[in-house]
């Protein structure tokens, strides 16, 4: 297996900076400056330490961090209203630019897919893909989704069921009070699992996924068939110009930074949650913050040595570990459990996702404020606040794929396992209080929902240990991912930057985490997720334009071409 070849930096090879930036022939090429955006990067050896650094970038991003971080851990007490305050003001009033945004990425993915434009290959018409489609499925589905289908594979479809089986109330002001997904199914409970299956795979199927692949899209595009560095700002040359080596650029950079690592740090310290409340189910071990802390820093040292390992040891192979985990705990839920309910309502389920997702998807005049707002608001601030994290990775392991393969394979299949997963686990879990009555599972909190199906099941212990086996080993390819896509950003688009700054980024990562988790909790995650979301949805609404004006320029095979 060959490494990816990754786009030629400006500020390396045989030309001194200001000489000029390599760039493809022909006359896609966008470059016409003799601007070397590695003139603004620092490159130094101080006390054995090696530095290859976008100066602006890499300072102001690592500065305002650490001032959170500590600012964080030292007001603990102080700072949980305020992290909730600001998750439900913007979620509040804010939820449909979530939701617009993101139909808008799934009809610019469609159009994309059906048009010419899907004809144009990743790093020019005569590119070959770098990796098989199994390694490239693996890494991609590892590095986007993990630790979150864990999380809430059993504990989102039992919530929508149960919510939307008790129906609907409303306050003395008639405003709804309930949690149920659109009109809920009062006392239905057939029609209860149906809108309950319908709302959980709307939040993993085609609207994240649509985010990951414009991003990764546009950023594979502009460095394998452009020139341009790996890294957020070159999206925007086509509508910035000369502009984009500046200031603009430099914004747009340290605001991928900051919605890559908070994005990160809601799916870290969800993780983490869930290992402590699964180690204390089953062994006993105090569930607290002092439990978290110390798993989220044992978690991280393991990630270091993933990311010093590099993108294929590391990253590659503990993406195709959690893959076979994933699918052993797949299988055995699907052979042990309810087997013909789970094989015949994989296509119900689908069936009643496209049936609800015009209602589900509608960012005005919604009466379900409860669900919109603190579900669906939530879900597209995380996966557009992960898109520059995932997008990044997955256009690093993507040159030779045409648009239409690459859109139809990251839009499609992750989307079609998500399925799969979640009508196992959750129709598992739905299926145990029906037909016996155990509310287990209802009952229990929503990082323990997992645990308290599997405990209903044979293999009881070793399924759990399992479980939490793959939330941390999802949390390391997390982690080392993130760290490598950020190390890259603040590096200037640098793809070899020196290790030293991975170990930096793998460390804040890890510290963000812990600050959010002690600083105010499940809230403050998701505060920290909506915050960062919000402007990089703007963002992103913007990077279509400029994908498409890119795309525009780039040469098709005809029709009868291979595509």
């Amino acid at each position: 297996m060959t490494k990816p070849q990754e786009p030629k930096n400006p500020s390396d090879g045989d030309k001194p900076a200001g000489e000029g930036i390599r760039r493809p022939d022909g006359p896609t090429a966008l470059i016409d400056t003799d601007y070397v955006i590695g003139q603004d990067n620092i490159s130094t050896r101080a006390m054995g330490l090696d530095l290859d650094l976008h100066g602006k970038v890499f300072t102001i991003s690592a500065l305002v961090i650490l001032v959170f971080v500590f600012l964080t851990l030292a007001l603990q007490n102080q700072v949980e209203p305020i992290f909730n305050g600001v998750r439900d003001w913007l979620t509040g009033n804010l939820t449909w630019v979530f939701l617009s945004g993101a139909n808008i990425f799934v009809l610019v993915c469609l159009g994309l897919i059906f048009s010419p434009l899907g004809r144009v290959r990743i790093g020019g018409p005569g590119a070959k893909p770098d990796y098989t489609y199994f390694g490239w499925f693996a890494m991609l589905f590892a590095a986007g989704m993990g630790i979150g289908l864990v999380f809430y594979g059993v504990a989102e479809p039992m919530t929508h069921f149960g919510t939307s089986l008790a129906g609907t109330t409303t306050g003395p002001d008639g405003v709804r009070t309930d949690w149920a997904p659109l009109n809920g199914a009062a006392g239905n409970e057939a029609g209860a699992m149906s809108l309950g299956m319908a709302a959980t795979i709307f939040h993993w199927g085609l609207h994240p996924w649509a985010a990951y692949s414009l991003v990764g899209l546009a950023l594979a595009i502009f460095a394998y068939n452009k020139g341009l560095p790996l890294t957020i700002r070159s999206v925007f040359y086509p509508i910035l110009g000369e502009r984009v080596w500046g200031w603009p650029g430099h914004c747009i950079d340290i605001l991928a930074v900051f919605s890559t690592l908070f994005g990160l740090a809601t799916s870290l310290g969800l993780g983490a949650s869930q290992a402590s409340a699964g180690l204390h189910y089953l062994f006993g071990i105090p569930n607290t913050n002092v439990t978290m802390t110390l798993l989220i820093v044992a978690i991280t040292i393991v990630a270091l040595v993933s990311v010093l390992s590099g993108l294929d040891k590391g990253v590659q192979r503990l993406s195709m570990i959690n893959m076979v985990m994933a699918f052993l705990l797949l299988g055995f839920i699907i052979v042990v459990g309810p087997t013909m309910m789970i094989a015949t309502d994989f296509f119900t389920n689908i069936g009643s996702y496209l049936h609800y997702l015009p209602a589900l998807s509608m960012p005005f005049g919604r009466e379900d404020a409860n669900f919109s707002q603190g579900w669906t608001a939530f879900y597209w601030a995380w996966w557009i606040s992960w898109s520059p994290f995932v997008g990044m990775f997955i256009a690093r392991v993507s040159r030779g794929r045409t648009v239409r393969e690459f859109l139809l394979s990251v839009l499609l299949v992750p989307t079609l396992v998500s399925v799969l997963w979640m009508t196992a686990f959750g129709e598992t879990a739905i299926h145990q209080q029906i037909a016996s009555g155990f509310q287990g599972v209802q009952d229990a909190a929503l990082e323990l929902k997992l645990f308290a199906m599997l405990g209903q099941m044979p293999l009881a212990t070793i399924t759990s240990v399992l479980g939490i086996i793959l939330v941390i080993v999802f949390f390391v390819t997390s982690s080392d991912s993130g760290s490598l896509v950020i190390d890259s950003i603040t590096a200037g688009g640098k793809v070899d930057a020196p290790t030293t700054q991975r170990v930096f980024w793998c460390l804040i990562e890890g510290a963000i985490a812990i600050a959010l988790l002690l600083g105010g909790g499940l809230g403050a995650l998701q505060a920290a997720a909506v915050s960062t979301g919000l402007p990089f949805t703007i963002v992103l609404l913007v990077g279509c334009y400029a994908l498409v004006k890119g795309l525009m320029s780039e040469p098709r095979p005809s029709k009868k071409a291979k595509a």
